[in-house]
């Protein structure tokens, strides 16, 4: 993965001086690739890295957590008489924590967050460095300026795709909460 060995901040350097040395493109479409494409990559990969951390931090509190409740438990048990205070607070709020932790996930998606993101910028960056080479699509294009429409017009299908898919997900959120609320209703 390019973000984990070059710093984010590196490679928008790197991909804004590649733009900027392509001669046949026009100072617009240079413009265009600045405020569009790397913006949307640059954008795309710090959602990545915030959903991707959050994500983690949370599932790793779950994790540890949901481990050491059943040995403080298993303590608690096994001490013969009184439960010392400590032991019985520290039980209680381990598993506080990791109820937290999984119902924040939950409510939030960090995890489907960050394949969604770096999905779609992974998508922006292979689509970026085909145009760059001249390859795949562009091919048959002798110069980046002709290659240029075709380029515009797949970003914004990519785009385009991604937020026909936030629409998607969240309205099949909205269903899916409001199905359980009505079937939680009838049944009670």
């Amino acid at each position: 993965m390019q973000d984990e060995t070059l710093g984010s901040g590196q490679l928008d350097r790197e991909l804004a001086t590649m733009i900027d040395v392509l001669d046949d493109l026009t100072v617009l479409q240079k413009r265009f690739l600045h405020s569009r494409w790397l913006d949307q990559v640059a954008w795309m990969e710090a959602r990545a890295k915030t959903a991707r951390t959050r994500y983690y931090a949370l599932r790793i509190a779950a994790i540890v957590g949901g481990v050491f409740v059943p040995a403080l438990v298993g303590l608690k048990l096994g001490n013969s008489g009184s439960t010392p205070n400590w032991l019985f607070w520290t039980t209680f709020l381990l598993s506080l924590l990791v109820a937290v932790c999984v119902a924040v996930e939950e409510f939030f998606h960090y995890g489907e967050r960050w394949r969604h993101y770096r999905r779609i910028v992974e998508m922006l960056k292979s689509e970026g460095w085909q145009f760059f080479q001249l390859a795949g699509s562009y091919q048959e294009h002798k110069s980046h300026g002709g290659a240029y429409p075709l380029f515009a017009a797949r970003v914004e299908e990519i785009l385009h795709q991604n937020i026909e898919m936030f629409i998607t997900q969240t309205t099949q959120d909205k269903r899916e909460q409001g199905n359980g609320e009505g079937s939680q209703e009838m049944s009670s």
